[in-house]
């Protein structure tokens, strides 16, 4: 079997949420068709050096920010591709076609453009995702409380949602359910129902899974969206295998709700996360401002529980 080709892939983004893509040129397999910048990475080269060089071969951009992402294998008639993706979000220059491809600045929703290479598809949904993963703390806070705070969250920008209510009767967490999808809503949120796929699917919601459940199952829920629990390399590899939509990793520092938990810290969160096809979420003892550093890791972004309410 021949060895994949090795790509670095940009996700360009900018502040109002648009990222750019290009159209192949004339000439080249798949010319007309929309895909992320980049390139080959050649042999001795460093997936993020190769980024650097061509992003400035061929938009003459230099790279002043960029955060290790998705990595992603895909085999074409032609050729089997490894991808290795980089979100771009701060940069010199102004994009400008040097090779001839089209250009346009998207939104992952709406792209607008077509026909995609069926590589850059699936990303295209990690894109989708906010950097915040907000976990609920009603039994902590008291439902009123914590409702006060879900809707002031969600009006300065929380669009990912988890209920996670362990401890709360089944009927009261049923209607605190409907409270809280009706508040997602009304918001453009995704909220996500944790381990009761009967609510995740009377309230038309997504779900996540705990390690324990994701470990027994064979195929994913068939559901909007569909999350789960990792805390080490076999659960992720499960994840993956599943295909589920994304995953959280942790916890990554001590936290008080498990004080005598061994922490993963952030070296041993990077080599887990390093080269996985789907986002991951670090958790467990963050703040809003260790976002930087998780992305620096690999993460997409950040769960929040305490962090997120108090």
């Amino acid at each position: 079997m021949t060895a994949r080709i090795e790509v670095a892939a940009a996700v360009i983004e900018r502040p109002d949420g648009t990222f750019l893509m290009a159209s192949r040129p004339a000439g080249k397999v798949y010319a007309g068709w929309w895909e992320f910048p980049g390139g080959k990475v050649e042999p001795g080269e460093a997936p993020r050096h190769a980024l650097e060089r061509e992003l400035r071969e061929e938009l003459g951009i230099t790279v002043r920010r960029a955060y290790p992402w998705l990595t992603c294998d895909y085999d074409y008639a032609h050729a089997r591709v490894r991808l290795y993706f980089f979100r771009v979000t701060d940069w010199s220059g102004e994009p400008h076609p040097h090779e001839g491809q089209g250009m346009a600045w998207v939104h992952a929703e709406r792209p607008g453009v077509e026909p995609i290479l069926p590589a850059n598809g699936p990303i295209l949904r990690a894109l989708s995702l906010p950097l915040t993963y907000g976990i609920s703390a009603a039994t902590e806070l008291g439902v009123e409380v914590f409702l006060r705070r879900l809707e002031n969250a969600l009006t300065r920008g929380l669009r990912l949602v988890q209920l996670r209510e362990k401890a709360m009767p089944a009927k009261l967490l049923a209607a605190l359910a409907r409270e809280v999808a009706a508040r997602c809503r009304a918001h453009g949120a995704r909220l996500l129902i944790n381990d009761d796929p009967v609510l995740a699917a009377r309230l038309e919601a997504g779900i996540h899974l705990p390690a324990a459940r994701l470990m027994r199952l064979k195929l994913k829920p068939d559901l909007p969206w569909v999350g789960a629990s990792c805390h080490d390399a076999a659960e992720l590899e499960q994840a993956q295998a599943l295909g589920v939509d994304f995953v959280v990793l942790g916890a990554v520092l001590p936290t008080a709700s498990h004080p005598g938990a061994n922490p993963l810290g952030w070296e041993r969160f990077r080599e887990l996360a390093a080269r996985r096809s789907l986002p991951v979420y670090a958790l467990g003892g963050l703040a809003p401002t260790d976002l930087d550093t998780a992305r620096q890791a690999g993460a997409h972004g950040i769960a929040l529980k305490r962090g997120l309410w108090t």
